[in-house]
C-alpha cells in the first residue's frame, strides 16, 4: 500500500503503529474478526518484531512463559517455555506470514504527529521516511498504537566520574555491538533487572569472570525452561487444544501467586529466599546480595531459567557485588566502598527510558496533550481522546495477555460502530474520577519516567488492573455502552 492513496475523501480504517509483538497480533485479530477493514501497519525500523528484533545482547530470551507471551490464536510449539530471543522473533514473523500481515508493514515509516479533527472524524498523522528524512500525511479513522513503552533509540544512561580514564569497552545492552569478542575477558555488569540477569550466565560461558555490580538487590526465582504439563498434554492432545490448556494452567497459576505474594509477602519473601539459599548453600550471603528493601511485586521478580545465574554463581564463573560506583578508573570501577573492580568491559545494564506512542504529538481539535495529561479507560483508551487505542501489556503476567485482550475489545468496537453507522467513539473524562498513578510499580523506569506516563483513575472504567481474569470479564463481556463511551457521528465529539 502507498501512504498517499489515503486522503481525505478516503482515509484508511486502521493504521497500527508498530510492527513488534503487539502490532502483529493486531494486525492478526483485526483480520479475522474485521475482515475487509483497510489497515497498514507503520513500523521506525526496518525489521519487524520490535524488542525481540531489537535487543540482541547475549542470552536474550523472555522472562515470561511463551505459553502466556504467545497468541491465544497461535500455539507455542517450541520446546521451551522460557525462549530466547530469536526464536520469539521467528515466532513473530511466522505468524505475521501465516496471516498475511507482512504486506501491510510500511518499514521504515516513523508517525512524527497525529491530529484529531471531529469535523471530519480523521487523524490526520504526520509520518516521517526515516532513511530519507521526508514527511507526508497519511488520514486514518482509527489510531491504533503498538509501540511499546520505551525508547528505541535512547535507553537509561547515567553518567559516571572518569569514564573518559576507562581504557576498555563500555557497551549498553539495547545497543549491543556486533560482533563484539569478549572471550576471555573480565566483564562487569552494571545492574540487577532482568536483563542483567540474562547477561551474567550467557557470557560467563566464555569470559574470564563475570561480576553483576548492582545498588540494591532483586528477588530472583528459578523456574525450569521447560513445561513438562504441556509436554505431557502434546502426547495426548491436539496441539492447539494443549497450548490453550498449558496457556490457562499458566495463566491461572500466575494469578493465585501474584494474589497470594501480595496478601502474605513477609511468607512469600521468606520462601523466596528460602530458594535462593537452597540454590547457592547456607554459607552464602543471601541476605547481603538477593535480599531487598522491598516486598515482593513491587518490581517485577526476576526469573532465571533452570537457575542458570546461581550455576555460574556456584562454578565461581560469576559473581554478585552489592556497593556503588565511586568512579571510573584506566583498568575497572574503583566502588563507594572502597573496593575496586577490574574490567575490560563494562556493560551498562541501567535500564530503559519510557515513552509512550514513540515520541509522537497528540493533538485533539486542536488542542495539545502531553501523555501525563491523559486518562486511561479500561487501560487501552484515553478520556477525551477518540478513536484511539494502545496496547500495554501487564506488569505481573505476560505482555501478550494483555494485548490479545486490547485487540479483540477494539475489533469488537470497530463491529459496534459499523453496525450503528458511527464515526466517532470518545471515552468522556469524568471530573469526580480523583487521577492516580498508571502503575502501582516503584521499579526504576517506572519512577524515572515521572511525568511521561498517563494516569489512571480511582475507579472503573478508569482503574488499570493487573489482573487478567478481571480484565477478561470486564474487557470481553461487559456492554461497550457504559455512559462513559460515547459514540456520534462527524461534527462535534459526543
Amino acid at each position: 500500500m502507498v501512504l498517499s492513496q489515503f486522503t481525505t475523501d478516503k482515509p484508511l480504517d486502521v493504521l497500527i503503529v508498530g510492527a513488534g509483538l503487539a502490532g502483529i497480533g493486531a494486525a492478526s485479530w483485526l483480520q479475522k474478526e474485521c475482515p475487509g477493514k483497510q489497515y497498514i501497519i507503520l513500523e521506525a525500523r526496518n525489521a519487524l518484531g520490535g524488542t525481540w528484533d531489537q535487543f540482541r545482547y547475549p542470552g536474550v530470551r523472555s522472562d515470561s512463559d511463551m505459553y502466556t507471551l504467545g497468541y491465544a490464536f497461535k500455539p507455542w510449539l517450541a520446546d521451551k517455555a522460557i525462549a530466547d530471543g530469536e526464536t520469539i522473533r521467528s515466532y513473530i514473523e511466522e505468524t505475521a506470514r501465516e496471516n498475511d500481515v507482512v504486506r501491510h508493514i510500511q518499514f521504515g515509516h516513523k508517525v512524527v504527529a497525529a491530529s484529531w479533527s471531529s469535523a471530519d472524524a480523521c487523524w490526520t498523522v504526520v509520518v516521517e521516511q526515516t532513511a530519507i528524512g521526508i514527511r507526508q500525511q497519511v488520514y486514518v479513522r482509527f489510531l491504533y498504537m503498538c509501540s511499546g513503552y520505551y525508547s528505541y533509540t535512547q535507553p537509561h544512561r547515567p553518567t559516571f566520574a572518569g569514564e573518559a580514564d576507562f581504557a576498555g569497552t563500555v557497551v549498553l545492552p539495547q545497543l549491543w555491538p556486533s560482533g563484539l569478542d569478549y572471550s576471555g575477558k573480565r566483564i562487569v555488569v552494571v545492574g540487577s533487572g532482568a536483563t542483567a540477569m540474562t547477561l551474567v550466565p550467557a557470557m560467563a560461558k566464555s569470559a574470564a569472570h563475570v561480576t553483576m555490580l548492582q545498588r540494591s538487590p532483586t528477588y530472583v526465582v528459578a523456574l525450569p525452561s521447560q513445561d513438562k504439563v504441556s509436554q505431557t498434554l502434546r502426547r495426548w492432545l491436539p496441539k492447539g487444544a494443549a497450548y490453550r490448556l498449558t496457556r490457562w494452567k499458566n495463566t491461572l497459576l500466575r494469578v493465585v501467586m501474584y494474589w497470594l505474594t501480595r496478601s502474605r509477602p513477609e511468607l512469600a519473601k521468606r520462601q523466596l529466599l528460602k530458594d535462593v539459599t537452597r540454590q547457592l548453600g547456607p554459607d552464602y550471603d543471601v541476605q547481603k546480595h538477593f535480599t531487598p528493601r522491598y516486598n515482593p511485586w513491587d518490581q517485577r521478580i526476576c526469573v532465571v531459567p533452570d537457575g542458570d545465574l546461581f550455576d555460574v554463581i556456584r562454578a565461581g564463573q560469576a559473581s554478585v557485588v552489592t556497593d556503588e560506583i565511586e568512579r571510573f578508573t584506566t583498568d575497572g570501577l574503583l566502588l563507594k566502598s572502597g573496593q575496586t573492580l577490574p574490567a575490560d568491559v563494562i556493560v551498562l545494564a541501567t535500564g530503559l527510558t519510557v515513552q509512550l506512542f514513540g515520541g509522537m504529538q497528540l493533538t485533539v481539535d486542536g488542542k495539545t496533550y502531553q501523555t501525563d495529561e491523559l486518562m486511561a479507560y479500561k487501560g487501552m483508551m484515553f478520556g477525551d481522546v477518540p478513536n484511539l487505542a494502545m496496547a500495554f501489556g501487564y506488569t505481573n503476567a505476560s505482555w501478550t495477555l494483555k494485548t490479545d485482550l486490547t485487540a479483540r475489545y477494539v475489533c469488537r468496537l470497530l463491529r459496534y460502530m459499523d453496525k450503528h453507522d458511527y464515526t466517532i467513539a470518545v471515552p468522556r473524562r469524568e471530573t469526580d474520577v480523583t487521577p492516580q498513578p498508571f502503575l502501582d510499580f516503584t521499579s526504576g523506569y517506572v519512577q524515572r519516567a515521572g511525568g511521561s506516563l498517563p494516569k489512571q483513575g480511582s475507579r472503573r472504567p478508569w482503574r488499570v488492573h493487573q489482573n487478567y481474569l478481571r480484565d477478561s470479564m470486564i474487557i470481553r463481556y461487559s456492554r461497550l455502552v457504559d455512559g462513559v463511551l460515547r459514540f456520534g457521528a462527524k461534527g462535534v465529539l459526543p
